[in-house]
């Protein structure tokens, strides 16, 4: 089974700009996949189309095999959890625990078990003790954990996350990444857009990179940042992270461990 199966996916916009020219993707049950590229690639355009927030002008999206032509996003939310990139675009809530408890109340969760769930979500992201305070009042990085905490209430097979490490400091990184990481031994898909390099790499199993509307690499991390793959990045205006173009350097491979890395630089004298 295909989590998510795209079929030479065209989509314009009422302006006429083409932001996606026949895209094929295939996501497996499981698979986490970071899709890169420079603002207008498409990224965005492309994952909203897996909520059923945008319709393809051309091609299929199917979701478990199934197409979601004539499918509505609230039956469709149910399966795919999209945390945007402005989180202000997202919540609405007075509280916090009523931010968290609208998708899965949505999807006919009552009593004990909501809370159990907005509960846990908000452990999740940080957030347990800001449950009765007004989402506005926390600073831009605890919203944008909100809204993830959002999501992750709803327990989705698939889950969603655009730019989720934008105003991030390190901790939070590392959380985001965790939550990622628990999402994927738990069996769930999940899908990231990102334009932080060295985060796509290290949390992710897949990149997809993307430019003026198209695929044009798709791979492991190792194999998307690798040398050889310089140019083509450099053709999308992406810069392979910091880790590779050291590994590269000190011929450690363009995802190196940190043990590999020490070890390369004392056999080199650094």
């Amino acid at each position: 089974m295909i989590a998510v199966d795209i079929e030479r996916v065209a989509y314009a916009y009422p302006d006429g700009t083409r932001a996606l020219d026949g895209v094929d993707l295939a996501i497996g049950p499981g698979e986490t996949l970071a899709i890169i590229g420079q603002n207008g690639s498409g990224k965005s355009t492309l994952v909203r189309h897996l909520n059923g927030l945008l319709r393809p002008t051309e091609g299929t999206v199917r979701i478990d095999g199934r197409d979601i032509a004539g499918q509505r996003v609230a039956r469709l939310a149910a399966t795919v959890g999209l945390v945007f990139q402005d989180p202000d675009r997202q919540i609405f809530a007075g509280k916090v625990r009523t931010e968290v408890a609208f998708g899965p109340r949505n999807l006919g969760l009552r009593g004990a078990e909501l809370d159990r769930r907005v509960a846990e979500a908000l452990e999740v992201v940080g957030l347990a003790g800001a449950a009765d305070e007004n989402p506005y009042d926390l600073g831009y990085s605890r919203r944008k954990l909100l809204a993830i905490a959002s999501v992750l209430a709803m327990r989705t097979p698939i889950v969603v996350l655009d730019e989720p490490t934008t105003g991030q400091d390190l901790r939070g990184v590392a959380r985001v990444r965790a939550i990622v990481a628990a999402l994927a031994a738990e069996g769930r898909t999940v899908i990231t857009i990102s334009h932080d390099m060295g985060f796509a790499a290290e949390t992710f199993r897949r990149v997809v990179v993307m430019h003026a509307g198209r695929i044009t690499l798709d791979g492991t991390p190792a194999d998307v940042f690798a040398a050889a793959n310089w140019p083509a990045l450099a053709e999308t205006y992406l810069e392979p992270p910091l880790a590779a173009r050291v590994g590269a350097r000190l011929g450690v491979g363009s995802t190196p461990t940190e043990a590999s890395l020490v070890e390369a630089l004392s056999a080199s004298g650094g």
